[in-house]
């Protein structure tokens, strides 16, 4: 199989690292090669010294696109699990590689801070911390992600199975017989949004 790169994008807490881990799993028992890049490992290691400013942000998500082209163009799929708050930029992590699916992790700003165990969103919308992505920091959701996951309401299984369908129906994995199928109802979703967004005829 080519490579390609699966982006997970959404407010911290969303979800990506979590359905990342379970959708690389996956991929691994279907014996495909892959790597995660996760938002909060790269930036400990490859963006190491980089703050939160817009500019800085921008080259830690370029950073990530990059190091995500280089997989997939050697038959890797690539997994980024990163808040990416600005659109522009995911869309142009999107033009470089070329094979890229993007998978949005919708959930409410109540159901965040309720799951927070940090308390950070509470910080936050109270006003006690600055630049927080979502509270008083932008985020620009996608206008047309091939994924839509909605993290307070699927379980883990239920979205990581949304996501491996349409990698399957996009021709990026095989189908697997053995694997949990989806409802007749979501499949039928899936097929609408990659045909509205040009992927099948």
């Amino acid at each position: 199989m080519k490579g390609f790169t699966l982006w997970f994008t959404g407010l911290s807490g969303s979800g990506k690292s979590t359905l990342a881990q379970s959708v690389e799993q996956e991929l691994r028992r279907r014996g495909l090669k892959v790597e995660i890049l996760d938002g909060d490992v790269v930036r400990t290691n490859l963006s190491k010294g980089l703050g939160f400013s817009k500019e800085d942000r921008d080259i830690n998500i370029r950073r990530i696109g990059f190091v995500c082209n280089l997989l997939a163009r050697n038959e890797v799929a690539a997994i980024a699990a990163a808040i990416s708050p600005y659109r522009a930029i995911r869309d142009e992590n999107r033009k470089l590689i070329g094979c890229f699916v993007e998978v949005y992790c919708e959930c409410p700003i109540d159901v965040l801070a309720e799951r927070d165990v940090k308390g950070l969103y509470k910080k936050a919308l109270a006003g006690e911390i600055k630049g927080f992505t979502g509270v008083d920091d932008p985020y620009e959701p996608p206008e047309n992600p091939e994924v839509v996951v909605h993290s307070d309401r699927e379980t883990v299984a239920e979205s990581t199975q949304k996501i491996l369908r349409t990698l399957e129906l996009m021709g990026y994995i095989p189908p697997d017989p053995e694997a949990s199928r989806i409802s007749a109802e979501e499949e039928d979703e899936i097929k609408k949004k990659l045909q509205k967004l040009g992927y099948l005829s």
